[in-house]
């Protein structure tokens, strides 16, 4: 299909930030035209005009850390700290996963990513059933990195979510065979080991070895929470960090997920090896994890994206960019700490260096991929305009209630507020289904604070320095 997206206010995010009235020139999956007076190109004469006059486009969102096999649990693993919400709740659910409900969880997933924003996403699946996961994204048009969570050992871990480490490479194998570089290169796989407690050293390093081997992302948890850290020290006698980093899980190949509770020299490590941190700031905050230094990890060249983690209620991309910013202004005592630019950056170019594919998405540029988004700005929640920049109404009041049409690949996904690619109602009733079968065959009841879950200590120091 070829598109004049016409009469735009075009948020760039190039090389120089250039903020432009302008109508842009879709030619099947790349952005073929970008400037003023694109429509007396004989190019754009065959073209289908479509009316974006009040309309600011930019690029598509992505979401560089998530479990879209949570989605479906949204709310039932609320008020818990880590270890005792991935022991008692979310890993027994997970568990409990029918190819048929992964497969609604990911549509689940998708029908909200789309309508915040979201145009691609760097997922960490579950144990069993990925490509119930691959199937959905396939059909319904995003881009993104997946791989099959992979785990073989931990105190906590319940049979349904263990496997030996020779059958979760294996698997993984399989999948990378099956569906790497589907859909004309959308869909991409990772190696996912779900973190150090529950990851042999012999898994850690032959997960390592098959990345490495295929030139694909690793794609793991680190320094989440001090209970974690303190698991790390426990069987490893190292910090988090310095033990990845003597496994090879550092390097411009590697996302680390959260990277709250860092010491001078594991931030060092971080900066020093070009590994790309994936900040997820309301998952952090609602489970007490802790702040992440992103402003710090910045300043230090380390790229950071943006990451919504699993089943935190919500996956509002334009949500988490506010909380990014607004949370290193109160770690830091410091206004401009993490501004609206920056704050953007992360969502979008932040997330594509992630991705390893800053060449083709994360900024809106003649040859680049056409993944975009455009959003209405003349409604209550972000008026008025004048003498606003348009960057800071996008980071600080816009909501997924803005965004009007979501393309990706030079494909719509949702069309002036019509899902083009899934079927909301339908979603909707399968999801309260497939939650409930999951519950039963968790052998879960929910309503009450699960029994023996910890009460943790209010923490004396809000971030480790040094």
């Amino acid at each position: 299909m070829k598109y004049l997206l016409h009469g735009c206010r075009v948020v760039t995010m190039n090389a120089r930030r250039d903020i432009l009235d302008a109508d842009i020139l879709v030619d099947g999956d790349r952005i073929a035209a970008l400037g003023p007076d694109i429509a007396v190109l004989p190019e754009a004469r065959d073209a289908e005009r479509v009316d974006m006059t009040g309309r600011v486009l930019l690029p598509g969102l992505i979401q560089a850390h998530m479990h879209v096999t949570q989605i479906l649990f949204r709310g039932l693993c609320d008020d818990l700290e880590l270890m005792d919400w991935l022991e008692k709740r979310t890993w027994p659910l997970e568990g409990a996963h029918s190819a048929a409900s992964n497969a609604v969880s990911a549509r689940l997933a998708a029908l909200e990513l789309i309508r915040s924003g979201t145009t691609s996403l760097v997922d960490m699946g579950t144990i069993r059933h990925e490509d119930a996961i691959f199937e959905v994204m396939e059909a319904v048009g995003l881009r993104g990195l997946f791989g099959k969570c992979m785990m073989d050992e931990g105190a906590g871990v319940p049979a349904s979510m263990r496997e030996s480490a020779e059958d979760s490479l294996r698997e993984t194998e399989r999948l990378i065979r099956k569906w790497h570089m589907r859909g004309g290169g959308r869909l991409r796989c990772a190696v996912a080991p779900r973190f150090i407690p529950s990851c042999s050293d012999a898994l850690l390093t032959s997960a390592r070895d098959l990345a490495r081997a295929n030139g694909l992302r690793l794609h793991t948890h680190a320094s989440e929470n001090m209970g974690e850290i303190a698991l790390v020290e426990g069987s490893r006698r190292m910090r988090n960090i310095l033990y990845l980093h003597k496994l090879g899980y550092t390097g411009e190949d590697v996302l680390l997920a959260h990277c709250v509770w860092l010491d001078g020299e594991e931030k060092r490590v971080l900066a020093d090896t070009g590994t790309h941190v994936v900040h997820c700031p309301s998952s952090n905050t609602k489970m007490s994890s802790g702040f992440a230094p992103v402003a710090e990890l910045r300043d230090m060249g380390v790229n950071v994206a943006l990451g919504l983690d699993g089943a935190h209620n919500h996956m509002d991309s334009f949500l988490e960019m506010r909380q990014a910013s607004v949370l290193q202004k109160a770690l830091l005592n410091n206004p401009l700490a993490l501004p609206a630019p920056e704050a953007l950056e992360i969502a979008t170019l932040g997330g594509a260096r992630a991705m390893g594919q800053e060449a083709e998405i994360g900024s809106l540029e003649v040859g680049k991929k056409a993944d975009l988004i455009a959003l209405n700005l003349e409604m209550p929640h972000t008026l008025p305009a004048v003498g606003r920049d348009v960057v800071g109404r996008i980071v600080y009041e816009a909501t997924r209630e803005n965004v009007t049409d979501s393309m990706v690949d030079g494909r719509f996904l949702y069309r002036a507020g019509k899902f083009l690619t899934l079927d909301a109602g339908a979603v909707l009733r399968d999801a309260e289904r497939e939650c409930l079968g999951c519950i039963c065959r968790a052998g879960l009841e929910f309503g009450t604070r699960p029994e023996n879950a910890v009460q943790r200590p209010i923490l004396p120091s809000r971030q480790v320095t040094s």
